[in-house]
């Protein structure tokens, strides 16, 4: 055993799988521990359950997606890319295809296959993956991490990588332990918040009569009085209770520091492709067509049908005003609600949520070439439990990946004699 390290994976997600693999293809005799009765249950409900596996991107819009501490990131990113992980799937046999955004997912579109994929490759390098089995501790003595601790004794390996997430969709096991073990054996968490989750609004009655709808092709631009805190072009949708989609998803990881100070405002365009003067002028076509109709019955080609009292009541307008009666002072109204749509957000939905958890382990403890702890030795952490997240569109798996190739690479290394 002297030139094979034992080494036990706790968490078998995305991060753990492939940390795993990649410990075990570099000769380390590895056990996959997961309190689950399957692995990969959180990646199974990724994308809507299609799972997108990463961003097609070149290096620099990776690094510039990631939200918290990317430079920490340069190192594992290039050493193992995303082009790597999905070469890896599909020499696995798993067929991947390439959508809007660079967003990459398996052909089949069924999340359960990337599983069946990361399942087969732990089988082909010999991980045993023990599966129902809950650890409950770090074994650590004198800043050297000896094992796990499970049903009161301690199962000894040379070492051990934490892969068990952050706090988001604690039904699939994202519980927090790893970050509670973290703590315990002396390392710094940063705040944790729910990320790349929906935001809750103050104009209630406003976001139930849009409720379900969804707009695409909008601008969205998060904002603290003038200060610009996130803009983005993209989709999104009303929910019961605000708004949601991809580009109000990724908004909220920025926003998540700011709202601790207070509401922020949310300024939709409705129409980013048209400038005022350009939007006037296809206000005016809409007109002539509809010069004796009442100005509530005139907006119908411009909005979906459940935005148009929405937008006749912003507008400030009567709605049975006549269209022919309208006057350039209040198209200028209508404009300016199209392209200023505001509401004021009040704050976040919780971990059930959201898809990823903000902050974490520090990674100022962390060796950014190995995953190593700084303060444990034989203690490694990779995926969501660091302090690393990104936007949407498969980023955030890319950090579980490229840290868990690291952490399981160099996990796998015997000491040097």
């Amino acid at each position: 055993m002297s030139e094979t390290n034992h080494v036990i994976v706790i968490g078998a997600g995305a991060a753990g799988m492939l940390a795993a693999i990649a410990a075990a293809r570099e000769g380390a005799a590895v056990e996959l521990w997961e309190q689950n009765e399957k692995p990969g249950k959180k990646l199974f409900i990724t994308g809507k359950g299609r799972c997108n596996v990463t961003n097609a991107c070149d290096m620099e819009e990776l690094l510039g997606s990631v939200v918290s501490n990317s430079k920490f990131l340069y190192s594992s990113f290039y050493g193992f890319t995303n082009q790597d992980m999905m070469d890896l799937l599909e020499q696995a046999g798993l067929r991947l295809k390439v959508e809007r955004g660079n967003r990459v997912f398996p052909q089949s579109d069924k999340s359960s296959d990337v599983i069946s994929a990361l399942s087969a490759l732990l089988r082909q390098a010999g991980v045993r993956v023990c599966l129902n089995q809950k650890a409950e501790g770090l074994a650590v003595e004198e800043g050297v991490c000896k094992g796990v601790r499970c049903g009161g004794r301690i199962q000894t390996a040379d070492r051990v990588i934490v892969a068990t997430g952050g706090l988001s969709y604690p039904t699939t096991g994202s519980t927090g332990d790893g970050l509670k073990w973290a703590a315990d054996s002396g390392h710094r968490l940063t705040e944790l918040s729910p990320a790349l989750v929906p935001f809750e609004v103050k104009e209630t009655e406003t976001v139930k009569e849009l409720q379900g709808l969804s707009l695409k092709n909008i601008e969205a631009v998060v904002m603290r009085g003038k200060k610009v805190i996130y803009r983005e072009f993209g989709e999104m949708l009303f929910t019961h209770y605000g708004v949601s989609g991809p580009v109000l998803l990724s908004a909220s990881s920025y926003a998540v520091k700011e709202l601790k100070k207070g509401p922020l405002s949310l300024v939709i365009d409705l129409k980013p492709a048209l400038s005022e003067e350009q939007l006037d002028a296809r206000l005016l076509r809409e007109f002539e067509g509809t010069l004796n109709k009442q100005f509530k019955n005139a907006l119908v080609h411009l909005f979906p049908s459940k935005l148009v009292p929405v937008m006749v009541e912003r507008s400030g307008i009567s709605p049975e005003k006549k269209v022919n009666e309208i006057t350039r002072e209040e198209r200028k109204q209508i404009i300016q609600a199209t392209k200023s749509f505001t509401v004021t957000i009040t704050g976040l939905r919780d971990y059930n949520e959201a898809i990823i958890t903000q902050g974490g382990v520090s990674v100022k403890e962390v060796n950014p070439s190995t995953m190593e702890s700084k303060l444990v030795s034989g203690l490694y952490f990779a995926g969501e439990v660091l302090d690393l997240d990104a936007v949407t569109g498969g980023f955030n798996l890319q950090i579980a990946w490229s840290t868990a190739w690291t952490a399981g690479s160099e996990a796998a290394r015997p000491d040097p004699e």
